[in-house]
């Protein structure tokens, strides 16, 4: 997929290397030339212009993208009007746009834009609720009752079949998946890279639950959470990390 990416500040700039490490082409614009700079290198291609001018628009390959997104998080004003130009020039490309504001969600909304990101407000909401979950991992929200939550395989489970620990009858948790440590060193999770890390892919009944390893699961929140508070995993990064 060729990506056009509009503002390389933090949020813009992860985005542009994540889905160029995911074997997408990106073309990143922004005012700054330092911010072109930090880029030019990892991506594509990146120029420096003003995206609130128009006529700068003839000179780049929009026409043969599949998607454009609007990064903008400094000028909410400048966002607007990035927006609003590629609205109106290309009628048929696929817009994602950032928003800084409910009021910039009402603009955006009335001027067609189905998708809007809040990078902030979903880092702050998922950080609620790791904290909710009393040290899950990583967290995923279904709908408002149910969800999908990362956490550490309980000590008594290590050695054990998928089979004998009963997390349906017992905890009303699903089982998805198990990330393995397979690098022969337990790590913290968040320090780790991810080629110490590999997801087995479907658990069997025999699939044996090892040291170190993260249980995927699905429930409904109150069930997440009373699972981990039963098994008392926040104790077990202490134990099983360094």
């Amino acid at each position: 997929m060729k990506v056009i990416i509009i503002g390389l500040g933090n949020f813009g700039r992860s985005l542009a290397i994540n889905l160029t490490n995911n074997g997408h082409e990106v073309f990143g614009i922004d005012c700054k030339m330092e911010k072109i700079d930090l880029l030019k290198e990892h991506i594509s291609d990146v120029v420096c212009m003003d995206a609130n001018n128009e006529a700068a628009y003839e000179a780049l390959p929009i026409h043969q993208a599949d998607l454009a997104i609007v990064a903008i998080g400094e000028n909410e004003g400048s966002s607007i009007v990035a927006t609003a130009i590629l609205k109106n020039k290309y009628k048929n490309l696929r817009i994602i746009s950032r928003s800084l504001s409910r009021i910039h969600d009402t603009i955006l909304e009335a001027m067609g834009i189905n998708d809007i990101v809040h990078p902030e407000q979903d880092a702050a909401f998922r950080l609620t609720k790791q904290i909710a979950f009393n040290y899950a991992l990583d967290y995923f929200r279904v709908d408002n009752k149910y969800s999908i939550a990362e956490v550490f395989s309980p000590e008594d489970f290590i050695g054990k079949k998928v089979k004998n620990v009963n997390l349906i009858k017992k905890y009303s948790v699903s089982l998805i998946t198990v990330i393995r440590n397979i690098s022969g060193n337990i790590k913290y999770y968040f320090n780790s890279e991810d080629s110490d890390r590999k997801v087995i892919g479907l658990v069997t009944g025999d699939t044996v639950l090892q040291i170190g390893d993260i249980l995927t699961i699905f429930g409904s929140n109150i069930s997440i959470m009373n699972f981990i508070k039963d098994k008392e995993i926040k104790d077990i990064d202490k134990k099983f990390c360094i």
